[in-house]
């Protein structure tokens, strides 16, 4: 099991950032897929129809963003950890931590997160 962290740079105030990710009309328009998605700890969600799903585990307003997402059933939960941080020149410096990805998935998918889940993210804020 791997752990992957990077940080992205948003052209937005991390308050904006926090709310693309949050609310569920924001997700689907910069994911171009179907959604299901409540900022409620305890939730469960899912991201492309699927291909993303986990759990919600706690909201820090503006400032973080914790979730369980899951490798399948024989692996353990993937934790997810998203902090906003204010960048005076850029808007916002999202650092994503996740642990407990598993070997033979981390190339694939540490390579769809940044071109797909934060790539999409990116363009959202860049079209406004």
């Amino acid at each position: 099991m791997k752990t992957f962290k990077k940080y992205y740079q948003l052209p937005a105030p991390p308050e904006e950032v926090y709310l693309a990710m949050t609310k569920a009309q924001s997700i689907q328009l910069w994911t171009g897929a179907e959604v299901e998605f409540t900022a409620e700890p305890g939730t469960e969600f899912s991201f492309w129809d699927g291909d993303i799903v986990g759990k919600n585990l706690e909201f820090e307003h503006g400032k973080k963003i914790v979730q369980q997402w899951y490798f399948g059933e024989e692996n353990e939960p993937s934790i997810v950890t998203i902090k906003f941080h204010q960048d005076n020149k850029k808007g916002t410096s999202l650092e994503f931590v996740q642990t407990n990805i598993p070997d033979e998935d981390y190339d694939d998918f540490t390579a769809g997160l940044t071109e797909y889940y934060f790539g999409g993210l990116i363009d959202f804020f860049e079209e406004d």
